[in-house]
């Protein structure tokens, strides 16, 4: 996932989403179909399937931006069944910033949400960038919700993973949880990592960033140092939890003993970065 800290590939055009403009791009574009569930119609390779528009532009049509020399609409499909989608993890690297985009737009407008000044109406409005109350004309623009996922580790440099009783046998990832009302980043950090293995830390770094649009997160990923080595998992969110060093976690996985979020997670990415040795980590704990 290194891309998302680079310069994204996607133009919004902003400058280009007067209905003249749209009308304009309509004809040179490429499209994807998405569906509310965010799936991404695919081919039989396992690739995203995209046509020339087709019939005229509809309202709900949103313009994604510029990409790959081209300018792309997504156009919202009814759910379809998953041996024709893949979700925009799933898809090659090279596709998954423009999809994220895609399949972010399609369910915020699928939501329609309410005007929040008057209650009305909204429909989609400049391209589909933001949305526009039919009754007192104020814009709505889309919502992230920002989370944050942390790599801890304690004083013999051993990473913290846990698990979910939902999740697939042997699966572990790092400890992560939504910033509430009134809380910075690095607040939710320490709550989180207290919450659910009851340690507290010493101290956070913050890493890199990556959207996740299902349902509609932003993730921030930190490191972190503590001092303690006894868990307390919550038992609700969190079912177990361990500290593993390198070799203990390639040797489970090699076993099939353990397993890791999907390698487009900024999880995943945390995880083999502390496996390198290239990890940026606050300083070790005197």
């Amino acid at each position: 996932m290194n891309h998302w800290r680079q310069r994204s590939s996607v133009d919004r055009m902003p400058e280009r989403r007067t209905e003249r403009d749209l009308d304009e791009l309509w004809t040179l574009a490429r499209m994807l179909e998405v569906d509310v569930d965010g799936g991404v119609l695919v081919g039989p390779d396992g690739q995203p399937v995209t046509a020339a528009p087709r019939g005229a532009r509809r309202e709900d049509d949103v313009l994604v931006g510029a990409w790959a020399g081209s300018p792309w609409f997504v156009r919202a499909v009814a759910p379809m069944e998953r041996s024709l989608t893949r979700t925009w993890r799933e898809l090659d690297e090279a596709w998954q910033q423009i999809a994220a985009v895609a399949v972010a737009l399609v369910r915020w407008h699928a939501a329609a949400p309410p005007c929040e000044g008057c209650g009305g109406n909204t429909v989609p409005d400049a391209g589909g960038a933001r949305r526009r109350c039919r009754a007192c004309g104020a814009l709505a623009f889309p919502r992230q919700d920002p989370a944050i996922i942390v790599a801890v580790l304690d004083v013999r440099d051993r990473l913290l993973l846990a698990r979910q009783a939902s999740w697939a046998p042997g699966r572990f990832s790092l400890l992560a949880g939504f910033v509430e009302p009134g809380e910075s980043l690095e607040q939710a950090v320490w709550r989180e990592v207290e919450e659910e293995v009851g340690i507290s830390l010493t101290s956070v770094q913050y890493v890199s960033s990556q959207p996740w649009p299902l349902p509609r997160s932003l993730m921030f990923g930190f490191s972190a140092r503590t001092a303690e080595e006894r868990l307390s998992p919550d038992g609700h969110e969190i079912e177990q939890a361990r500290y593993v060093e390198r070799e203990e976690l390639l040797r489970d996985m090699a076993g099939g003993q353990l397993s890791l979020p999907s390698s487009a997670s900024i999880a995943r990415h945390l995880i083999e970065s502390w496996l390198a040795g290239t990890l940026p980590v606050p300083p070790a704990i005197s």
